[in-house]
């Protein structure tokens, strides 16, 4: 059964509930398993996300299906889903919980979650204060505060991108410090890495986009002699 086989058989369900049917799934979950829950909770969050400024425009409807690749015989049932999740923002911080209890806070899985999200309030051309102040909540929920939270916001909000923020190393770090914070970065976004944490095909390309971000801030700072 493919992840959304299993999501398109979910829909077909939805009066027992999105928070109900997550519940039972647990950390010990497969990874095939750890697909589909992360995938659902994905499309509640997303929908969550697109209403967080009152409005889901069809521009964030686009950005949804761009981060999820979905067949056209699952279409409705995935939309099923979405459109439930829509109705209102309220018990999104229900779906981060559950993904946090599957992977782990501040696990990379979840901060290519934050990238998904950042992509669809992204997608009106700008992120509005509302979506600002979800993605940072839910972005808490999965462990990243402080200075994680700048670092992945500076990924997508415009500003003058820091390559010392993007790989989340101190402007002093020495250049062993920061080669080393390089290749640990390098490793767990690595697409196999990512598909044996559970994390479905569909959503390997944003771990992939955060890779090529991190690539260029590390050249950036081997050509300003600090790597």
């Amino acid at each position: 059964m493919t992840v959304w086989s299993g999501i398109s058989e979910f829909g077909h369900n939805l009066s027992e509930g999105i928070t109900h049917t997550l519940g039972r799934f647990s950390a010990k979950s497969k990874p095939p398993e750890k697909s589909m829950v992360f995938t659902i909770a994905m499309i509640a969050l997303g929908a969550k996300m697109a209403k967080a400024d009152g409005l889901v425009t069809d521009e964030e409807v686009v950005a949804f299906s761009q981060v999820f690749h979905v067949p056209e015989k699952d279409r409705a049932a995935v939309n099923r889903v979405f459109n439930q999740a829509k109705q209102d923002i309220a018990g999104y911080e229900i779906y981060a919980a559950q993904v946090v209890k599957l992977f782990g806070k501040k696990s990379h899985v979840l901060e290519s979650v934050v990238d998904g999200l950042f992509h669809i309030a992204k997608a009106d051309n700008a992120v509005h204060p509302e979506e600002l102040a979800f993605l940072e909540h839910v972005a808490a929920i999965f462990g990243f505060e402080g200075a994680d939270w700048l670092r992945i916001r500076a990924r997508h909000v415009a500003m003058k991108d820091d390559p010392f923020e993007i790989l989340g190393v101190a402007h002093d770090a020495k250049p062993a410090v920061i080669k080393k914070r390089y290749k640990d970065l390098a490793k767990e976004l690595h697409p196999d890495k990512q598909i044996a944490a559970g994390v479905p095909k569909e959503m390997v390309r944003l771990a992939t986009d955060r890779l090529a971000h991190i690539n260029a801030a590390y050249n950036e700072l081997q050509r300003m002699g600090a790597a």
